[in-house]
């Protein structure tokens, strides 16, 4: 039986938060590596079509790095000023760095996100 996550972006991990695409979809955890179970307790997973998110791979073009530098930057403001898990000393200890730049907000979303609370 697959893991079921959950996500502070969405209640719907079967469709894509970008392009909504509802087929071919992949649960991309926003910290990987050794930070992929924090990524799963905290919520900071989203789902993404393929396109977005071609088989789990870093992308290495400029739409990628962008994306992924906003969903961190969203998961840092999630942690420390909606859900106040921690202060910003608490999300460096557990991260190991901060995600402060505001220039891609309206980029990704379209000025559309709203908090899933």
């Amino acid at each position: 039986m697959p893991k079921r996550l959950w996500s502070i972006f969405t209640d719907d991990m079967d469709k894509c938060i970008i392009t909504h695409a509802m087929t071919g979809i992949e649960r991309h955890h926003i910290f990987g590596g050794t930070d992929r179970a924090r990524s799963e307790n905290y919520g900071f997973v989203v789902p993404l079509h393929r396109s977005v998110h071609p088989n789990g791979a870093f992308r290495e073009d400029k739409n990628w790095k962008e994306l992924d530098h906003w969903l961190k930057r969203k998961c840092q403001e999630y942690y420390i000023e909606v859900a106040k898990i921690g202060d910003r000393d608490a999300w460096y200890r557990e991260f190991g760095r901060f995600y402060d730049d505001r220039c891609d907000e309206n980029v990704i979303l379209n000025k559309t996100f709203e908090w899933r609370l």
